[in-house]
């Protein structure tokens, strides 16, 4: 695309300075979170769209605004709230990459924190009692990991670096990758189940009261993926029953209302959807936009196309 100037639609300053250093590229900002605001002048010009980093709005807002539109570049992992909603001409790539570093970091500290009750001690500490015991712990524990994409890998290492052993599990199996449909027969041989795939309708509902009851007794359900991956009701039959336990960054429904039974849930460490949120997650995001942008700049596709494979 020599000589040719491409529009790119972002949602702040630091991602016109992001892109200010790839040649043919022409960054304009717009309210990314209200989709009734009026675009900037020459939007209508407008090939990429960089929507804000968990934006909740309907695509149909700006993707029939912008006539000229052939790139959607998220700045997320996930990208349920786009797939199917994009007209075929255009293309959607996600910030794969970007925040799996973070997001398998805050799932090893959960099953540090719920192995070596670090809760539990911190509770102890406000009512000033010294309640010293031995606690579980993560070395030698078998994990399951579902997910083999680069959050499942990251997640791989983390564990093996703290001497537990981790099993990945993906769509098809592959060389170091075990296949879905061996799920079943896998779940009884782990101790802990992580939970790091995209929200797509293969596995919507996907850790159901069958999936939980082939879990065993003790197991701990980590869910850095999607609430709605996880059957709310079924989950909080066997946290209440003691039977299981559970780490969750994300619910169904998300936020949760202050009655919801899962505040008050025994065996829970719960955080509001935080995992990838850490204080450099926009710098991280637009290295990997940046890097797609230039690609399609050059002519060449997004290396983060959405094909629905996990």
């Amino acid at each position: 695309m020599a000589g040719v100037t491409i529009t790119v639609l972002v949602p702040d300053e630091q991602g016109v300075a992001a892109l200010a250093g790839i040649d043919g590229v022409r960054a304009l900002t717009y309210a990314a979170e209200d989709p009734d605001a009026p675009l900037p002048a020459r939007a209508d010009e407008a090939e990429v769209l960089v929507p804000s980093f968990l934006a909740e709005v309907d695509p149909a807002a700006y993707v029939n605004r912008l006539p000229n539109l052939r790139l959607i570049q998220l700045m997320t992992t996930g990208a349920e709230t786009w797939i199917g909603r994009v007209p075929d001409h255009v293309m959607l790539s996600t910030a794969r990459g970007a925040h799996g570093g973070s997001t398998a970091e805050w799932a090893l500290g959960a099953l540090i924190a719920v192995y070596r009750e670090l809760i539990p001690f911190e509770h102890a500490r406000q009512a000033r009692e010294w309640q010293r015991r031995p606690t579980e712990t993560l070395q030698d524990k078998r994990v399951l990991v579902l997910g083999a994409g680069d959050l499942g890998r990251r997640m791989r290492r983390r564990l093996e670096a703290c001497d537990a052993a981790a099993t990945l599990v993906g769509t098809t199996a592959r060389e170091g990758v075990h296949g879905i449909d061996e799920l079943p027969a896998l779940l009884g041989a782990h101790d802990a189940v992580v939970l790091m795939v995209p929200l797509t309708d293969a596995t919507t509902g996907l850790v159901d009261a069958d999936f939980l009851a082939r879990m065993p007794d003790g197991a701990i359900l980590v869910n850095a993926a999607r609430g709605k991956v996880v059957h709310t009701d079924a989950l909080l039959a066997e946290l209440r029953a003691g039977r299981l336990r559970a780490a969750l960054d994300v619910t169904d429904p998300e936020p949760l209302p202050p009655d919801h039974p899962l505040w008050t849930a025994p065996g829970l460490l719960l955080t509001p959807h935080v995992a990838g949120s850490v204080h450099d997650y926009r710098r991280r995001a637009y290295a990997v936009v940046t890097a797609e942008v230039a690609r399609y700049a050059n002519g060449k596709d997004p290396e983060n196309l959405v094909y629905g494979a996990y």
